[in-house]
């Protein structure tokens, strides 16, 4: 197994543009911690005898548990799964949560990567967005981070209605100071039910500029590749030595065990979800019971997600991998789809691997769902 992923369902207010579980009611943290650990317990079996190689605390906002809680998650993983050598210990933060005895407190528990939510250096975007930094805070949690671990990413959101390209390369200048080893980038989204999409469906806050958002992302990859960054998947980049083992193995196909209400899970052949509703999840497992439901992956399911992961990646889709898993006509029928793409320039083929081209990168989604597979025939 590549790795375990913890779901910690709280945060202190509701960013408007996500649509991630949480609740803002915290009286339940402690309860949800104990039956995190639960839920470890009963599915210690699942795969039994495989190394961990990575533990990864999302949310939500895992910054909001205390070193004690993040420590007790810990020993109770450590009990019931056998882990390598030295697997990656990755926590999500908010930079208000993390002050200079936290920061501390996180490093001499095994956490060994820090994930901070930074998302912008403009108080005008992180008022529009509802975090619950400021800048200053940003900055000073960065300075005490670097100080103690060595392994940081951070979080930048690009698109952001009313911000210029020559506001993003300040965003890009600025990070530029702490020479950090890793940076996720992502497209701001607009997701049903949000606040966001109720600010933009009343004309209180613009609607996303699609333009300007390819704009700034092609901006940021050739800053960031000429800084000696790796763009190895659509919305990450690394320094060598530095990609996220968490979401590498994600992409790679790699099974993994989804803990905590809404989390997903893979092993290889099933996909599971654990309810996404906190009392519930509380209550199932007060009961001994595994409250997520199964989807059995077919053939084409499988391919599908093969192509829309390579893709996304720098390695692309390996087609003798593919015809050994899927079969030729799988194989022949990428390729087909795949040609006037690659006539156009968005896709390549460089021997056996079927990869997006520096043009591709922005449309890859979209690209990627055209050479899906609805039904062999």
């Amino acid at each position: 197994m590549s790795g375990i992923y913890i779901h910690i369902p709280f945060c202190k207010q509701a960013c408007h543009y996500c649509d991630f579980h949480f609740s803002t009611n915290l009286t339940r943290q402690q309860e949800v911690v104990d039956a995190l650990i639960r839920e470890l317990s009963l599915r210690k079996d699942e795969f039994r005898g495989v190394n961990v190689e990575s533990i990864y605390f999302g949310g939500g906002t895992p910054s909001l548990l205390t070193p004690q809680q993040v420590q007790l998650i810990l020993e109770h993983i450590g009990k019931n799964f056998q882990m390598s050598g030295n697997p990656e210990i990755t926590l999500e933060a908010n930079p208000d949560d993390l002050d200079k005895q936290k920061i501390y407190d996180l490093s001499t528990l095994g956490i060994n990567r820090l994930s901070i939510g930074v998302q912008s250096f403009f108080e005008a975007d992180l008022r529009l967005m509802n975090r619950s930094h400021n800048v200053q805070q940003a900055i000073e949690c960065l300075d005490l981070a670097r100080a103690l671990f060595d392994n940081i990413s951070i979080d930048l959101i690009y698109g952001i209605p009313g911000r210029s390209l020559r506001d993003w390369k300040s965003n890009i200048v600025t990070i530029a100071r702490w020479e950090l080893p890793h940076i996720s980038s992502y497209a701001l989204t607009v997701e049903p039910k949000t606040a966001l999409a109720h600010q933009i469906k009343m004309g209180t806050v613009s609607n996303i500029d699609e333009a300007a958002a390819h704009r700034q992302f092609e901006y940021m990859v050739q800053t960031l590749v000429a800084d000696g960054f790796e763009h190895y998947e659509i919305s990450n980049f690394g320094k060598p030595g530095y990609y996220s083992k968490n979401n590498t193995a994600y992409w790679l196909g790699k099974t993994y065990m989804g803990i905590g209400p809404s989390a997903h899970s893979y092993n290889g052949k099933e996909r599971s979800w654990n309810i996404r509703n906190n009392k519930k999840y509380l209550d199932a497992i007060q009961e001994s019971t595994l409250p997520s439901t199964v989807e059995k992956l077919s053939e084409v399911d499988r391919y599908n997600e093969k192509i829309m992961t390579g893709l996304r990646t720098q390695w692309g889709v390996d087609l003798h991998t593919l015809t050994e898993e899927f079969g030729k006509r799988y194989m022949e029928y990428a390729l087909e789809q795949a040609k006037p793409h690659i006539k156009r320039g968005v896709l390549s083929l460089e021997g056996q691997y079927l990869k997006s081209t520096a043009k591709g990168k922005f449309l890859i989604d979209g690209i990627a769902s055209e050479l899906f597979m609805v039904n062999l025939g």
